[in-house]
């Protein structure tokens, strides 16, 4: 198991979630909701801000796919802004997702919190469940999890 910090990201149309991990790639928690950038990077950028204030050596950005394992529109948006991340000299891997975002709704409904409630946290929860399921992964496999985005840019800078 590497050690050191990890964020995990779980990219929606609105808002990003983001997580982190402990040192010792044990645990997950959540840290912030970002909202999504309309035009210009400014969601990136503040990903790359949290990353750096917690030195995340690895983002780890949820690969959303159908149940089948197609892709969806979805998809396509959360690997172009992984790609985004990964032209900054990022280091960034792509981890399946399937279910993280209702396996989160489910959480917090079963905590008491209502839909109107949970709007706000629930894609921090989704990158908790994103990131807990790939240092859970690599502590059973030994291997870093899902697929690593590769960069033109050399190593990284977080």
């Amino acid at each position: 198991m590497r050690s050191g910090v990890r964020l995990g990201i779980d990219v929606g149309r609105v808002r990003i979630g983001v997580a982190r991990s402990d040192a010792g790639g044990m645990m997950a928690v959540p840290i912030e909701t970002v909202a999504r950038a309309t035009d210009g990077d400014a969601d990136i950028r503040r990903v790359l801000e949290l990353a750096a204030e917690y030195g995340a050596f690895e983002l780890v950005v949820g690969h959303p796919l159908s149940m089948s394992g197609a892709s969806t529109p979805s998809t396509e948006d959360a690997v172009g802004f992984a790609e985004q991340l990964a032209e900054t000299g990022a280091d960034v891997r792509l981890v399946d997702e399937r279910l993280s975002t209702v396996s989160a709704q489910q959480a917090l409904r079963a905590s008491g919190r209502s839909t109107r409630t949970q709007r706000p946290v629930v894609d921090q929860v989704a990158a908790v469940i994103i990131l807990q399921h790939a240092l859970d992964s690599e502590r059973t496999s030994g291997n870093p999890p899902g697929r690593a985005l590769r960069s033109d840019e050399g190593p990284s800078t977080l």
